[in-house]
């Protein structure tokens, strides 16, 4: 059994990192499957659910803010990906991590694959479940800050949001670690 493994939220100033595990059954094939960032909203959102439903074994964890700021971003990273792949109900011979870090602490053979979520379909559905799934808490999180417009830019240091932090400070979701946030701590 092999695992896809990625992760959604490494670059945005606020809120968590996001990743997935996923088991797709041998042979199986879900139509429009590709890399998270190639692919619309609406597209993502259809193919979350088919992918739930297909998969042998899915997993999704989430590691906050408070933990990145803590930990750092890479190490939070780890993280999230090893606690996906321990929480997988089938447990996998051999894991697929998009990028070029293997998980570290984890006794399963690995292979880290730059670009993975382009090349492994059951890395491109772990692209999408924690892609989608981030983006969820993020326009939840925009209903609790709706001054920062979290849902338009998830996190990520758009002009529109680093003029939000500037003239209302950081939120609690903001990463305190972060430049520019740390500058106006």
């Amino acid at each position: 059994m092999v695992s896809g493994v990625d992760e959604a939220g490494r670059g945005p100033l606020a809120g968590p990192v996001v990743a997935a595990a996923v088991i797709l059954p041998k042979d199986s094939f879900i139509q429009g499957v590709n890399d998270s960032k190639k692919l619309s909203e609406k597209q993502r959102d259809i193919l979350f659910e088919k992918i739930k439903k297909t998969a042998l074994a899915f997993s999704i964890q989430v590691v906050d803010n408070s933990v990145i700021d803590k930990i750092n971003i890479l190490q939070a990273t780890f993280l999230a990906m090893k606690k996906a792949v321990e929480n997988l109900a089938v447990k996998p011979d051999m894991i697929l991590v998009d990028g070029n870090h293997k998980i570290p602490d984890i006794n399963i053979s690995q292979t880290a694959i730059v670009g993975g979520d382009a090349k492994s379909a059951c890395i491109a559905c772990s692209s999408i479940l924690a892609k989608v799934t981030r983006d969820n808490i993020m326009r939840a999180y925009a209903q609790q800050y709706p001054q920062y417009n979290f849902e338009q830019h998830k996190g990520y240091g758009t002009k529109k949001h680093i003029e939000s932090i500037m003239k209302f400070g950081p939120c609690p979701i903001h990463r305190k670690t972060f430049a520019p946030v740390k500058d106006f701590i």
